[in-house]
């Protein structure tokens, strides 16, 4: 590449992240002459957070996940959140069944495969909170089917391994949710972006830096500055809708682009780690992903878990994440990354989440300060019978969870995602984590319905987002009938459970 080079593409997608690979398919199949560059600074797709061995694997429909589920101080179920997510996950179900309908993606076995979601608790409180969220979730279409139970038997024949060696007569309770999934996500980017390097007009780069961005001049365009990482050579790109998806990259590019919505905004690094069973006989006993309730100020990527994965066409069994703290913002990032993205606008906000999440701080120093033993006692609270020598310690993925301006605390951390655009519509950017990948294709129509607002609302690109997604526009949560179909639908295609 030479400074010499001009490139004018449509549009430019920073990250080669299932984001950017699903806003991609999106806006091919809907322009199919838009002219697209990607630019990743890694040599190979989905190796930061879309990557198996750094993100939980869960399609996150919240049929496990506790912590979408809070107990309110009067005793009752928060259901809203829950809700939410298990709408968000069928829409990205019937959007992979299109894909797969339409042979852009040609074996979804190689990324989807259904597993049951199961959530364990023990201790009298917990139990009680248990079968209060039960109650609350099963009256909802989209928790149909959700079996409780306080029962040792019931539950050895769910998760035996989970089971065994346990005390009788603990207060324990389960639930039980057939239809989920693993997925992995880093299989789906990687096919995703296979398809899309064959298209016409999109050309993806691997081992370039978007090293600067802005404004180019009055036009509604922007001007970036990309380095080849091999050979040191700078190409301009002038891109006239931008999407930032690069994880944790996202908020340095944000604050160089320099737009009045970007302000004030920072991010809090968590990495993680999985203890991963290396005996084959024990990974073969446990066919379930069982959620546990997190540590007080632990955030929603630490939910314990103790989860059967299929990577690389091998299964495997997880256990974790533990939280860690670095300064970097990814994984393959630099420990200055905290340091660089401090701002006189967020100094304020950084400083106030941080004075309101002391819990957090105290519960990333105990994670930190763990040894093997005391990781290992953590995982026998859930596998009674574990022994050391069947498990090791394997680095998962880097999370940066958003810090924003909040008017009564001054700042405060968020634990979603937040997409913030430009106000005329020609960058948007993606920050956050949890629950991420599994929700990529409702925070991509999101993305869209900012930036794209006269075509997302034409009859044209409605047409072929309801092909897409037979339920776009519709709550399937009130409609039983068109939950039914299109889940049957979008599991038959994807060769899931029914």
């Amino acid at each position: 590449m030479s400074t010499d080079i001009k490139q004018e593409p449509d549009v430019v997608l920073i990250g080669a992240g299932i984001m950017s690979a699903t806003l991609g398919m999106f806006l091919k199949e809907l322009m199919p002459e838009v002219k697209i560059n990607i630019y990743e600074r890694l040599d190979v797709a989905a190796a930061e957070s879309s990557d198996a061995w750094n993100n939980a694997g869960t399609g996150h429909s919240a049929f496990c996940e506790l912590n979408y589920t809070p107990q309110l101080p009067d005793g009752s179920i928060e259901t809203a959140k829950a809700v939410k997510i298990a709408e968000w996950f069928e829409q990205s179900k019937q959007f992979w069944a299109y894909l797969v309908e339409k042979n852009l993606i040609t074996k979804p076995e190689e990324f989807i495969r259904s597993i049951p979601h199961m959530s364990f608790v023990w201790g009298k409180d917990n139990v009680e909170y248990l079968n209060k969220r039960h109650a609350a979730l099963e009256k909802f279409p989209l928790f149909k089917g959700m079996e409780y139970s306080d029962d040792a038997q019931t539950i050895n024949s769910w998760m035996p391994l989970v089971m065994q060696g346990r005390k009788e007569g603990e207060a324990i309770a389960a639930t039980n949710m057939p239809i989920g999934t693993d997925v992995n996500f880093g299989e789906l980017t990687r096919d995703m972006f296979a398809w899309l390097g064959k298209q016409p007009g999109v050309n993806l780069f691997f081992g370039t830096e978007v090293t600067n961005m802005r404004r180019s001049g009055k036009a509604p365009k922007w001007k970036l500055k990309i380095k080849d990482l091999a050979t040191g050579e700078k190409v301009r790109v002038y891109g006239k809708f931008v999407f930032i998806g690069a994880g944790g990259g996202s908020l340095h590019l944000l604050e160089k682009a320099d737009i009045p919505e970007g302000k004030g905004f920072g991010g809090f690094p968590v990495s993680g780690q999985w203890l991963k069973c290396v005996n084959r006989e024990v990974i073969e006993k446990h066919n379930a992903k069982v959620y546990g309730k997190a540590s007080v100020g632990a955030p929603p990527m630490s939910v314990p878990h103790v989860d059967s994965r299929m990577i690389n066409g091998k299964k495997e069994l997880l256990f974790g994440p533990y939280a860690g703290f670095s300064t970097k913002f990814l994984k393959e990032g630099s420990y200055s990354d905290l340091f660089t993205s401090i701002r006189p606008g967020n100094i304020r906000p950084m400083l106030a989440a941080g004075w309101h999440n002391i819990p957090l701080t105290k519960y990333l120093i105990q994670q930190v300060s763990q040894s093997r033993e005391d990781r290992f006692e953590a995982l026998r609270e859930y596998l009674p019978d574990a022994k050391m020598e069947d498990w090791e310690l394997e680095t998962a993925g880097q999370r940066v969870q958003v810090i924003k301006k909040d008017e009564k605390q001054g700042g405060k951390l968020e634990f979603g995602t937040e997409v913030i655009n430009s106000e005329d519509g020609t960058l948007a950017v993606l920050l956050g984590a949890s629950p991420g990948a599994s929700t990529a294709v409702s925070i991509m129509l999101d993305v869209m319905g900012r930036c794209f607002p006269e075509q997302m609302q034409s009859e044209a690109w409605g047409q072929k987002l309801r092909t897409m997604i037979p339920s776009y526009g519709q709550e399937l949560n009130n409609n039983p009938e068109l939950l039914n179909k299109v889940r049957e639908h979008s599991h038959k295609v994807l060769g899931l459970s029914k």
